[in-house]
């Protein structure tokens, strides 16, 4: 998402073609995209950058809005679902998606035809996988009952831990896989941003509560604890929030997006640091005193999430 949409100005399209194609040289083999995400444009870097090497990747898109723009609202008509397969998968010069999630939950169209009209496409051979994204188990269960929810993309990370609620354990339960986003907090888990940070003008993260000057400034805790533990291991602190994602479970495969082959090398190194049942517990507990301030999104999309 971030090679050119919701975090300021992103990369001309050469240099995002080339960071996604040095992504696979380096073994990354799972790319996640979305209509939303420009609209369009995000699928047509993916699209070209990966077609020399399609049968190598795992390439996940999304559908869910009107007129593949998120600032309008929920679609998941099924006409739109079947649209917007045909045009991604045109955008994505491919013949399949491999992965194709309901970005939002729908409240206007039962959840028993999204899945039943994915489980059409994956007949066609147009999709393999079903996904959602931000659903509750309600919906999770709803869907499975129709066609098998291979994952559930939502965010989750050292600063926001509500899936280990409910989420989790239905998804352990029903053998789905989780693809946590945000998993270094927006970029704030990497250390690199304290109260005095000013984002672009266009960057998302302006109206997001949890960015505001003084929640920043109160959840440096958390930066704290994780600059200690990477101090320890010659690490990074972004390396610590996503080696504990990879700790969790087995089945948790966290999508850390960046810009810059620096930071994609960097957190690929995370999948190398295997951390001690001691530096578990350690973030535990010291995760247990500390009160992450502010809400993650501002109350216009936080109605969309969990429905």
């Amino acid at each position: 998402m971030g090679l050119n949409y919701a975090y300021g100005r992103g990369l001309d399209k050469p240099e995002a073609i080339r960071l996604v194609r040095d992504a696979v040289e380096r073994g990354v083999t799972f790319f996640d995209t979305a209509e939303a995400y420009g609209p369009f444009t995000n699928e047509e870097i993916v699209g070209e950058a990966l077609a020399p090497m399609r049968d190598r990747v795992v390439i996940a898109t999304k559908f869910g809005f009107q007129d593949g723009d998120a600032t309008k609202g929920q679609d998941s008509r099924p006409e739109r679902i079947r649209a917007v397969a045909d045009a991604a998968l045109k955008r994505l010069k491919t013949d399949r998606i491999d992965l194709f999630y309901q970005h939002r939950v729908d409240p206007n169209v039962p959840m028993e035809d999204v899945a039943g009209t994915v489980k059409d496409l994956i007949a066609q051979g147009k999709v393999r996988h079903f996904g959602l994204s931000e659903a509750s188990v309600t919906s999770i269960r709803r869907a499975h009952a129709v066609q098998p929810v291979a994952a559930l993309q939502s965010e989750y990370s050292l600063w926001w831990r509500e899936p280990e609620q409910q989420i989790l354990p239905t998804l352990e339960e029903l053998g789905i896989g989780f693809v946590p986003f945000s998993p270094l907090g927006k970029g704030f888990l990497t250390g690199k941003i304290d109260a005095s940070t000013s984002f672009a003008k266009d960057d998302f993260r302006n109206i997001v509560p949890r960015f505001s000057q003084q929640a920043r400034a109160a959840n440096q805790a958390l930066v704290q604890l994780l600059a200690t533990i990477a101090s320890a291991r010659q690490a990074t602190p972004a390396q610590i929030a996503l080696a504990w994602l990879l700790a969790q479970k087995p089945w948790i495969l966290p999508i850390p997006g960046t810009t810059k082959l620096a930071r994609l090398e960097e957190n690929l190194g995370a999948a190398s640091i295997e951390l001690s049942a001691q530096e578990l517990t350690q973030i535990h507990d010291t995760l247990s005193r500390i009160k992450v301030e502010g809400d993650r999104y501002p109350p216009q999309l936080a109605a969309r999430a969990g429905k």
